[in-house]
């Protein structure tokens, strides 16, 4: 029996999340049990779980009694908004998160569901937090506050890594700066181009020429 008849649209938004749950499995590690619930069928409403066998449940499961009073307190809400609390099972504690879904007409049409399983050794929890295979080696993210910075941030980094390299000759740095911030997505920045040929004292057309080259190169 249906609780809510979803729009293409509303299915589409849910099957979305079905990759973030993958990421945020792949980031906060086995300890953490994630349930992707429809509100279509409440009483199939799992329609993806990560690390069930903490709970037991697979997809198809029906949602909890817990999870439609987190839904209730959401809806008295005037804004939908995620609810945190501690809860049990089994004799274990649990903390829990509660994240409403929205769909056409910002209505709730499904729940992210975290529950971290307190038992689970610190070992394994410091396991997640260490470099593994699975992390891209060498990669580092520029944290800034407004876009200047971010590009002025490329900028430096790419002129550094690339006048460091002797292997480089004089006359294709530039070339290979403008080609590190383009694999960066940098161009995408408005002003970006402007920047990067102040920055490299050439001209805007020169950075484009780079520019068209390198979306040639790559099929664009």
């Amino acid at each position: 029996m249906n609780y809510l008849t979803l729009t293409e649209t509303d299915k589409t938004i849910l099957e979305s999340y079905k990759t973030v749950l993958d990421g945020l499995a792949e980031y906060l590690g086995d300890g953490y049990e994630l349930i992707l619930h429809s509100l279509e069928n409440l009483e199939h409403s799992v329609i993806k779980i990560i690390n069930g066998h903490y709970t037991g449940r697979v997809e198809g499961a029906p949602i909890t009694d817990l999870a439609l009073k987190m839904l209730d307190n959401i809806r008295q809400k005037k804004e939908p908004a995620a609810l945190c609390y501690f809860n049990k099972k089994n004799g274990n504690t649990l903390k829990s998160a509660t994240i409403p879904i929205l769909g056409e007409k910002k209505r709730i049409i499904g729940l992210l569901c975290i529950n971290f399983h307190t038992e689970v050794s610190f070992a394994s929890i410091l396991a997640s937090f260490t470099p593994a295979s699975s992390i891209v080696p060498g990669v580092t993210e520029t944290f800034s506050d407004n876009v200047e910075d971010l590009i002025a941030s490329a900028l430096d980094e790419a002129k550094t890594k690339i006048y460091a390299n002797p292997m480089i000759s004089t006359t294709n740095k530039n070339k290979e700066i403008i080609h590190l911030l383009y694999e960066k997505g940098i161009f995408n920045m408005k002003d970006a181009v402007i920047k990067a040929a102040e920055s490299l004292g050439i001209s805007k057309n020169t950075v484009y020429l780079h520019l068209r080259n390198l979306e040639k190169e790559n099929g664009s």
